[in-house]
């Protein structure tokens, strides 16, 4: 066999077997020595082909298509630092539990460590960042490299895919030439498929967990970030049959959908009245069941930390631990929907009654806030408002995740809400947001601060490649606004220059340069306005400016009326 005819039955058992372990979305970015497999799949049907020039933003958007959608997505590099620009997304896929097949392409053994021009040691270069890796063998005539390969991939893609989910890393190195056979027909695959079941708790669970549940006399559901298919319907009948309060994470997606808006046991704005020092001390719960990772709140882990219930029980698919602050008292290994069919039956709490009504009074607090307001929080309440049903939100991390657990208020429109919370970096989140839209093909919307902004600011070359619909709220308050509510705004001296790091940017150039639609806005009402304004490109970004001092002002303003009607409450 030729030198072209091995070289392309090598790839395409590549292509074949990642296609028959599922993947379905592929992010290539141009490069000489990924040529084969880059051919391989632009020449397929079964896979959507997706181009980003800049490696860093093209493993973020992988990372997103993965993470809304649940399923393993390939990213594939050239040889080099372009391997190296895969990390920081690794990373969050790692901690995020995000199935991500890192292809990355190499020069063959006898170029390595030889001073050959974009060789570096890849093998094994992600460490512990990847559950998986594999060094595969150079293109050769030999049925058993083949049967290897094929092997292996479906192996990496089950290990990606397994929980916890995780990155998984391919290094594919290839001899000159790189040019394959067009069309070439799909080689027949020995190894068919990996196939698991669903772990399923025993019945000495089941009764352990009901009979637990049932002598809870004040239970308290948290839930935070949950898989795209979490069962929604089966949770909220197993939540009404408990009658517990949950408290929603924005990013469980219980806050939006046909229940939301009328449970009364989603509470929304526990961040809010946990700020609240009586409140904390009267709710303290003596049960917690807690589905997907601890939520985004800083007063809930407060809060948690203080009581420290007596029963806290983590449910996970993984047997990896996620209890930073050491509450859980019981592991329950299994999928959570799985749980859901369970019914305790409790009767009508008045524990349950005023975590209710203490959601109420911030509800109200807070669309006042909205209303009146002049700050990012109420901007951010006007898009939450604005987005239409069947739309999806992307956050970055820093004060917009925090401004959508404080303003995004449920809703009976079907909004799902996503942000980067594996290591909550801000790096990389314009590239997530595309691919999250790529793979949902719904309306998305980001919000983003400008620092964050800036550091994906490739990331907007994706439009350039494909349809897409984004809308882009940059909140601009020239510089870190975050670090305003923490200790060392009060220091003074040096905080301006090391945590306000003003830039004196403006993203209008950037919007031209990509021909994106533009719009600038400094009040709430500017926002309304410029809204209800059609879209006219693919990407439109409305720069929001504002004031940092002003932001602290008014969310500490909001938390003080929240409280002083929760004190109100109390002393009647």
């Amino acid at each position: 066999m030729d030198e072209r005819k091995v070289l392309t039955s090598y790839v395409l058992r590549i292509r074949e077997s990642l296609i028959r372990a599922g993947v379905r979305q592929v992010v290539v970015s141009p490069g000489s020595r990924s040529t084969p497999l880059a051919y391989a799949f632009a020449d397929s049907d079964k896979v959507m082909l997706h181009l980003q020039t800049d490696e860093r933003s093209a493993a973020f958007c992988g990372l997103g298509m993965a993470k809304a959608t649940g399923e393993p997505v390939a990213v594939l590099c050239t040889s080099g630092t372009a391997a190296s620009n895969y990390m920081p997304a690794i990373t969050e896929a790692k901690y995020a539990r995000v199935p991500l097949i890192i292809l990355t392409a190499d020069r063959p053994h006898e170029l390595r460590e030889v001073g050959a021009p974009q060789a570096i040691d890849q093998p094994g270069m992600y460490g512990r960042m990847v559950k998986y890796s594999a060094d595969f063998p150079v293109p050769e005539d030999r049925v058993e490299s083949l049967e290897y390969i094929g092997r292996h991939v479906q192996r990496a893609v089950s290990v990606a895919t397994d929980a916890p989910a995780g990155p998984v890393h391919l290094n594919v190195p290839f001899r000159e030439p790189l040019l394959i056979n067009f069309g070439a027909e799909d080689p027949g695959l020995s190894f068919r498929s990996v196939r698991r079941g669903t772990m399923i708790p025993d019945p000495e669970m089941v009764r352990w967990f009901t009979e637990t549940a049932s002598a809870a006399k004040r239970g308290l559901i948290i839930a935070g970030e949950l898989p795209p298919d979490f069962d929604k319907d089966a949770f909220w009948k197993f939540v009404r049959s408990l009658g517990w309060p949950v408290l929603a994470d924005p990013l469980s997606g219980l806050r939006s959908g046909k229940f939301a808006e009328s449970e009364d046991l989603c509470i929304d704005q526990y961040d809010a009245v946990l700020k609240n020092k009586r409140f904390k001390q009267e709710m303290a719960p003596d049960t917690v069941i807690r589905f997907g990772p601890q939520p985004v709140s800083k007063p809930l882990t407060l809060f948690l930390n203080a009581n420290r219930p007596d029963v806290y029980i983590v449910v996970d698919e993984s047997p990896a631990f996620r209890d930073p602050h050491h509450l859980a008292t019981d592991h329950l290994q299994c999928a959570p929907d799985m749980l859901l069919g369970i019914r305790a039956e409790n009767p009508p709490s008045n524990y349950a009654t005023l975590w209710t009504e203490a959601n109420r009074i911030a509800v109200e607090e807070t669309r006042r806030a909205v209303m009146e307001g002049t700050d990012e929080g109420a901007m951010a309440g006007v898009l939450f408002a604005a987005m239409p049903d069947g739309s999806d939100l992307f956050a970055s991390s820093s004060m917009p995740i925090r401004d959508v657990d404080t303003y995004f208020l449920n809703t009976g429109r079907d909004i799902g809400i996503f942000a980067n919370r594996g290591v909550n970096g801000i790096d990389g989140v314009v590239s997530t947001a595309f691919g999250v839209q790529a793979a949902r093909k719904r309306p998305a919307y980001l919000l983003i601060g400008d620092l964050a902004m800036l550091h994906d600011m490739n990331g907007l070359i994706s439009s350039r490649f494909g349809e897409t619909d984004l809308t882009i709220l940059v909140m601009n308050n020239d510089g870190g606004g975050i670090f305003s509510y923490l200790p060392q705004a009060g220091a003074g001296r040096y905080f301006e220059e090391l945590f306000g790091t003003p830039t004196g940017l403006k993203f209008r150039s950037l919007a031209e340069m990509y021909g994106c639609q533009y719009d600038a806005v400094d009040s709430a009402d500017g926002l309304r306005e410029s809204l209800l304004e059609p879209k006219q490109t693919n990407v439109r970004i409305i720069e929001a400016f504002s004031d940092r001092q002003v932001n602290t002002d008014e969310h500490r303003k909001l938390w003080q009326a929240v409280g002083e009607r929760l004190d109100a409450e109390w002393n009647r």
